[in-house]
């Protein structure tokens, strides 16, 4: 296992800076996220500790070995591309076995190692097919055995999962989990799926050009996100404008409602966030049982029945619409008056 510290990493490509001053520590053994939209940086700090890029600034360092300068075939990383990378001309086992027979192991030692690698992807009866006869799938899982099979200290995924169908996605991540679980591998995994970065990972961080933007374990940063950006790109939100009245109050127009203010003083412009499937929807009530149940008044403008959940977008009174994901047997109409309860424990952040 290894530790990785990043220390004010930055990085510039012709006049675009990419990276400032970026600093990072990855625990031993941790599944770890970066997590944004495209041209944050992600991808481009994961090729820096890889070593197929330099940066201009800072250093790497694996288990305080200085590696900011070292090739990249001597850092001793395993790499899953989004493409596969596989050697067409080459077998599954043969694919797999490429590392190792560049790091000239022992004969025995690679067919052991290869075939212990296969079963754990569940691909030992595809040893000798070709990458043109495999799902993307079982690529996938190929790349994954190649990667990991060299023992790596560390392993760097760059949006793995991205040329996967819905269901396949899935399955890969569990794959990828139990692996990683196993094998307590130091892991830095790339996506722009906020998904896929909640369902795996112990750490994320959420990158916004070229910074981390909020860092932390993803239950927090769902629940606790320190801006919008964080908290419109963890899952889905509802962000209204609000003034914070004082702790625990906020008004919403001529609206007062019981919220998290955290340590916002009076006075304070703040946005509220309103999580879709925290909302309970009810049919319309008086003022003082609005006000008694913290709900907001809104109409509903239209609808989606998704099985499992109803997505309903409403119109509050001032015009700023709303999301709300209903798992209620209630069946509203457009047009109709409903009540929004809203939940105590929603944050309000600053700006």
């Amino acid at each position: 296992m290894t530790c990785i510290t990043i220390t004010q990493l930055g990085k510039r490509f012709d006049q675009q800076q990419v990276l400032l001053d970026l600093s990072l520590v990855i625990d031993d053994g941790c599944f770890f996220t970066l997590l944004g939209p495209s041209g944050c940086g992600k991808t481009t700090l994961l090729r820096c500790i890889a070593g197929f890029n330099s940066p201009d600034t800072g250093s790497i360092l694996f288990d305080g070995d200085d590696v900011t300068a070292l090739p990249a075939h001597e850092r001793n990383i395993g790499m899953v591309f989004q493409d596969y990378a596989l050697f067409p001309d080459k077998s599954v086992f043969d694919n797999v076995a490429y590392g190792l027979r560049a790091r000239k192991r022992p004969r025995d030692e690679v067919r052991a190692r290869v075939e212990e690698a296969l079963v754990q992807v569940s691909l030992q009866a595809l040893a000798d097919r070709f990458p043109a006869q495999l799902s993307g799938g079982q690529r996938q899982r190929v790349a994954l055995a190649r990667a990991m099979v060299i023992k790596p200290r560390v392993l760097l995924m760059d949006e793995p999962l991205s040329n996967l169908d819905a269901k396949l996605r899935l399955a890969m991540r569990d794959v990828i989990l139990e692996l990683q679980r196993a094998t307590r591998i130091t892991t830095l995994f790339v996506t722009h799926d906020q998904e896929e970065a909640l369902a795996l990972s112990d750490q994320i961080a959420v990158m916004q050009s070229g910074r981390v933007a909020q860092l932390g374990k993803p239950r927090a940063l769902y629940a606790q996100p320190q801006s919008a950006y964080v908290a419109d790109f963890i899952g889905s939100a509802n962000l209204l404008p609000v003034t914070v009245d004082g702790p625990g109050s906020v008004s919403l127009g001529a609206r007062a409602l019981r919220v998290d203010t955290g340590a916002l003083v009076p006075g304070t412009s703040a946005q509220l966030v309103l999580r879709p499937e925290a909302l309970q929807l009810q049919p319309s009530a008086g003022e003082a049982e609005a006000e008694a149940d913290n709900a907001l008044a809104a109409r509903v403008l239209g609808r989606q029945y998704l099985g499992a959940k109803t997505v309903y977008r409403l119109a509050l009174a001032d015009g700023q619409e709303l999301r709300v994901e209903d798992t209620g047997e209630a069946l509203f109409e457009r047009g109709d008056a409903v009540s929004v309860r809203v939940p105590a424990s929603s944050r309000v952040i600053a700006g």
